[in-house]
């Protein structure tokens, strides 16, 4: 039994590696057909790369998505499309998406909110309760510094704030600023778990009991999708009720 629990576990980690190897490979192709391949013109690229490394993504699948991305005039043709809505107990969720099918991805969106309890809403629905930023993550393990250093260095370099936990810094930034403070950093020899522009909520809400259980149904659901890139909600659930949920 414990190893037929082992191999399931193991098989649902596989399966989410992969979905985020497909993810980050959809970034990186957008990323050259925008901007080119070289990483040091194309700031973006330089980016989901350095995302795609970070979870030990293949050299072989980032070089096949750029490849791809270079391919003159074949491959698909992503588009970058922002859902909204509410999750159980009123949680505001905006979901990005890459897809090169949008009544595809809408329809695979809406079916996510409305099994897990939740409602697809209209454009701006929920998108004012969030604040666009750059976030780059400095994993504490990783890096000898104090808490200090690392607040008036991020400060120094343009950044808003440094958000500090026990696992990390967050450094939060303008999104016109988020290039200059990364190059800024990495000058300071710091690398990050991952960096990119995020929506941040104002303000979060407590959620318990059944709905916390729906809005993590509801947020697996979102991750196993391939066209989802990334879903911003408001909502915190407690250590103990994570621990009720199992």
């Amino acid at each position: 039994m414990k190893f037929k629990l082992f191999k399931e576990r193991k098989g649902k980690a596989d399966q989410a590696k992969n979905n985020q190897f497909v993810k980050l490979g959809r970034e990186i192709y957008m990323a050259v057909r925008k901007g080119g391949a070289n990483p040091d013109a194309n700031t973006t690229l330089k980016t989901a790369i350095a995302n795609a490394r970070a979870i030990q993504m293949p050299n072989d699948n980032i070089e096949r998505a750029i490849k791809k991305a270079l391919g003159a005039g074949e491959g698909e043709n992503y588009e970058e499309i922002f859902y909204e809505g509410y999750g159980p107990g009123g949680v505001a969720i905006m979901v990005k998406c890459l897809t090169d099918n949008r009544n595809r991805t809408a329809a695979d969106v809406r079916s996510i909110f409305n099994k897990r309890g939740g409602n697809m809403g209209e454009s701006g629905c929920v998108a004012y309760m969030f604040n666009e930023k750059g976030v780059l993550v400095i994993d504490r393990e990783q890096f000898e510094t104090d808490e200090d250093t690392i607040m008036m260095q991020a400060l120094e370099a343009g950044a808003e704030d440094v958000i500090v936990s026990e696992e990390s810094y967050e450094v939060l930034t303008h999104p016109h600023e988020f290039d200059a403070v990364k190059g800024a950093l990495e000058q300071e020899g710091y690398a990050f778990s991952s960096a990119g522009i995020r929506w941040i909520p104002q303000n979060s809400v407590n959620v318990e009991g059944e709905n916390a259980e729906k809005l993590l149904k509801m947020m697996d659901s979102f991750d196993d999708n391939d066209d989802v890139q990334d879903v911003y909600a408001n909502f915190e659930i407690t250590d103990e009720e994570m621990a009720k949920i199992g």
